[in-house]
């Protein structure tokens, strides 16, 4: 999905600009870029539309590619971005090891945040893996 003058897609100083939804591997890519090298674009509402249809199309790829199966790591293992297997999402949002200790920050679907420690070598089931795979 790209746009420029006339596009739909203009930087704050409303020049035109482009915008690119791509699946990567397990993850959805954006790639925006302007004149003025900013990130943040608007959009008319056909675009907005469009943009939705985009990101459903490549978040669907995503989850096609991942793995069927929980995998189980070790707390200390856990990755920023990796998500918990289980009825809520969580995500994890920082990972910190303190010998056998493993602290690590969640993330909720709602955006809530907090922080739970775990026996470092504690077995953590995740429905999908950060990066992928």
């Amino acid at each position: 999905m790209t746009g420029g003058h006339g596009g739909g897609f203009e930087d704050g100083d409303g020049r035109g600009a482009s915008l690119e939804v791509v699946p990567a591997g397990a993850r959805v890519g954006l790639r925006a870029s302007a004149p003025s090298g900013g990130l943040s674009l608007s959009c008319t509402p056909d675009r907005a539309r469009e943009l939705a249809a985009a990101l459903v199309r490549a978040a669907d790829e995503a989850e096609r590619v991942r793995p069927a199966e929980p995998v189980t790591v070790r707390a200390r293992e856990l990755r920023r971005g990796d998500v918990r297997d289980g009825d809520r999402t969580m995500t994890v949002e920082e990972i910190r090891v303190d010998g056998a200790t493993a602290h690590v920050t969640w993330r909720s679907g709602a955006g809530r945040s907090w922080t739970q420690a775990y026996d470092a070598d504690a077995g953590i089931a995740l429905r999908q893996r950060a990066g992928g795979g």
